[in-house]
C-alpha cells in the first residue's frame, strides 16, 4: 500500500524545502566555502599535493583506527550514489551548465570540509577504547558552549540520516537494480539491510575496517569507469566541455532571450547537487 503525506503536511514540507534548499541554505554554504577559501588562502589547492605525502604513513595505528581508515570513512559519506544520480538530476533540471557549477561547488566545498575536520580534531574527546569522538555536536557544545544547540543538531541529524538520507541512497540503489536486473525494490532493501546492519552494530572500528576495504575499491572503479567512458568518446570531449561552459553562462540561450532563466537553473541545480554529493557543510565527514 502506498503511503502519502497529508496535503497540509506536504505543503509545509515543500515550503520549508523551498525556503532552505532554494535560497538560504545555498547562500550560507557557498558563502561559508568562499570565506574559508579566502581565510585559509585556498588550502584545498595549496595542500593538494601534501595530501598524497601524508597517505604514505596513513596505515599506521596506535590501537584505534588509522588515519587511512578515518579518511575512508569520511569518503564513504562523499562518494556514492549521489555522485551518479545527483549529476543526472542536475543535468536533467539545469542542463549541461549545471556540471560547471557542481565543479565550482566542489572546489569551495573542500575548504569547508577542511575546516569542519579541523574543528572535529580540535574538540574531539577520548572514548576510552583507543577511539575518539568528534564532529559538529562536540564542537558546538565545547567550542561555542551551546549545549542546547548541540542537542538540537543531534536530534535533527538522527531524523535526517536515520530516515531521510539513507532512504535516498537505498532508493537509488534499489531503483537502479530493478531497472537493470529486474530485482524487486523490496528485495534489494532486505539485501542492503542484511549487509549493512552487522557493520553498523559492530561499532566505529567495524565501520572503519569495512570502509578501508570498500571505499578505495569503489573510488578506483568509479575513476576507471569514468576514464573508460571518456576514452570511448574522446573525440566529443572538447565539444562537451564547450557546451558545459557555454550553458553555465547562458551563452547558448542568449539568442533566444532565455539567458537569465538558463543561468539561474544551471547555477541552482549545479550547486544543490554539488552540495548534496560532496557533503560539505553538514560536518559529518570530519
Amino acid at each position: 500500500m502506498d503511503f502519502t503525506l497529508p496535503p497540509l503536511l506536504t505543503a509545509m514540507v515543500d515550503r520549508g524545502n523551498g525556503l532552505l534548499w532554494g535560497s538560504a541554505l545555498i547562500y550560507l554554504l557557498i558563502g561559508a566555502g568562499l570565506y574559508f577559501t579566502v581565510m585559509t588562502r585556498a588550502i584545498q589547492i595549496r595542500y593538494f599535493g601534501h595530501m598524497f605525502k601524508l597517505l604514505r604513513s596513513s596505515r599506521e595505528s596506535s590501537g584505534g583506527i588509522s588515519t587511512f581508515q578515518a579518511l575512508s570513512t569520511s569518503l564513504a559519506a562523499r562518494v556514492g550514489t549521489g555522485n551518479l544520480a545527483g549529476v543526472a538530476v542536475a543535468i536533467y533540471f539545469g542542463g549541461p551548465g549545471a556540471i560547471f557549477w557542481m565543479w565550482m561547488t566542489a572546489m569551495v566545498g573542500m575548504a569547508t570540509s577542511f575546516v569542519e575536520s579541523t574543528l572535529a580534531q580540535a574538540y574531539k574527546t577520548d572514548h576510552g577504547d583507543n577511539t575518539f569522538r568528534g564532529g559538529p555536536a562536540r564542537y558546538i557544545e565545547r567550542g561555542l558552549g551551546l549545549r542546547w544547540l548541540a542537542v538540537l543538531f543531534s536530534i535533527c541529524l538522527i531524523i535526517a540520516f536515520g530516515l531521510a538520507f539513507n532512504s535516498v541512497q537505498a532508493n537509488s540503489i534499489a531503483q537502479a537494480m530493478e531497472q537493470a536486473f529486474a530485482i524487486p525494490t523490496w528485495a534489494m532493501g532486505f539485501v542492503l539491510m542484511a549487509i549493512v546492519a552487522p557493520i553498523i552494530f559492530g561499532g566505529l572500528k567495524s565501520i572503519a575496517k569495512v570502509a578501508e576495504l570498500v571505499v578505495p575499491l569503489m573510488a578506483l572503479l568509479y575513476l576507471i569507469l569514468a576514464l573508460v567512458v571518456v576514452a570511448l568518446n574522446i573525440s566529443d570531449l572538447p565539444a562537451a566541455i564547450m557546451t558545459i561552459v557555454q550553458s553555465a553562462f547562458g551563452i547558448e540561450q542568449a539568442a533566444g532571450g532565455a539567458m537569465g532563466y538558463a543561468i539561474s537553473q544551471a547555477i541552482m541545480n549545479g550547486i544543490q547537487r554539488g552540495l548534496f554529493s560532496n557533503g560539505g557543510g553538514h560536518g559529518l565527514c570530519a
